[in-house]
């Protein structure tokens, strides 16, 4: 990033061994590169930020074991638009091709729902386990988030993962049954938001599952 011009890299690295060359490179571009030593899971991304404008781009190969925590996190930000510009990121394929899927596809799931509502994410190549050394199992993919001003409709992370957790967690179940852990009655609530209960999760739109949070959230019956 430094050799192709970026003016400031904040890098998180938890790594204490990475210090001495994270340092010789800091010495080879004056100020512009700046290390926070610390836990990813644990970092205040919004403070590490502060002031910073135009808004940060996260560019990150991930670590596969915490990959989709931190995209999640990074997806739910308050207040939203978010305190980044977009992301830039790399995950194992699997992952990557669960995000990007279309609705009523064997990949699609909460993942995609939860990257689509708020961000417009795309895959931008794929880079096979001989790009890297020492080889991985899997392939890997890098996928952009480019995040949706005003995601519609509106409606809030934590019912968004509420009625996604219901709908695939159950997912060869009808609406009609999966989401009895949210209401005992869902043919209301589904009606409520002009879905049909014989649907399954699989088949529903972004859209379709953001407009579902939305009544859930001012349903009186709700359980949640």
């Amino acid at each position: 990033l430094l050799l192709e011009g970026a003016g400031r890299v904040i890098a998180v690295e938890r790594d204490e061994r990475c210090r001495p060359a994270l340092d010789a490179i800091g010495a080879r571009y004056p100020g512009r590169l700046h290390v926070h030593y610390g836990d990813a899971l644990k970092t205040d991304w919004a403070r590490l930020v502060a002031g910073i404008s135009p808004k940060p781009v996260i560019a990150a190969n991930l670590p596969y074991n915490v990959a989709t925590v931190l995209l999640v996190g990074w997806l739910e930000s308050e207040p939203w638009p978010p305190w980044y510009g977009r992301m830039v990121l790399m995950f194992q394929k699997e992952v990557a091709d669960r995000i990007v899927a279309p609705p009523a596809s064997k990949a699609y799931g909460r993942l995609a729902v939860i990257s689509q509502w708020r961000t417009r994410p795309r895959l931008l190549f794929t880079l096979k386990p001989e790009a890297f050394t020492p080889p991985p199992a899997v392939s890997s993919a890098v996928v952009e988030f480019a995040p949706i001003e005003r995601p519609s409709p509106e409606c809030s992370a934590r019912a968004l993962g509420l009625v996604t957790g219901a709908a695939f967690g159950q997912r060869r179940k009808m609406l009609r049954q999966s989401l009895r852990s949210l209401v005992a009655e869902p043919e209301p609530l589904l009606a409520a938001a002009g879905i049909a209960a014989t649907l399954r999760g699989e088949a529903l739109s972004v859209a379709d599952f953001a407009r579902l949070a939305y009544v859930l959230e001012r349903w009186p019956a709700a359980r949640a």
